[in-house]
């Protein structure tokens, strides 16, 4: 493997990182409806400010999300919705695991 394909795979490694956590996969659902604020996913997930900002901050680096600030407030985005177009991959493979469990357990 040339280092090129190499950088590119670490890249998409990395995107796939910054969505392997289940409230950083709740925050970028949530996003599909509009951009929110820090506070309003705080809320939603049940953690302090501190621990939604660094979840929001790997989503960032990631170049899954973008912020803007507005006040004392910051508030996401997502910045290339067609993200959302992989969770739906995710759920096809999903229900091939659930049919393929529900045949062993049928034989």
């Amino acid at each position: 493997m040339d280092s090129a394909r190499k950088n590119h795979l670490e890249a998409r490694a990395n995107i796939l990182k910054a969505l392997a956590h289940p409230s950083r996969l709740y925050i970028v659902e949530e996003l599909q409806q509009g951009e929110r604020c820090v506070c309003d996913f705080a809320e939603q997930i049940g953690a302090d400010i501190s621990t939604i900002s660094k979840h929001l901050s790997v989503l960032k680096q990631a170049g899954i999300v973008a912020d803007e600030k507005r006040g004392n407030q910051v508030f996401y985005r997502l910045r290339v919705p067609c993200i959302l177009n992989f969770f739906g991959c995710v759920e096809s493979v999903l229900e091939e695991q659930a049919k393929q469990h529900s045949a062993l357990l049928s034989r």
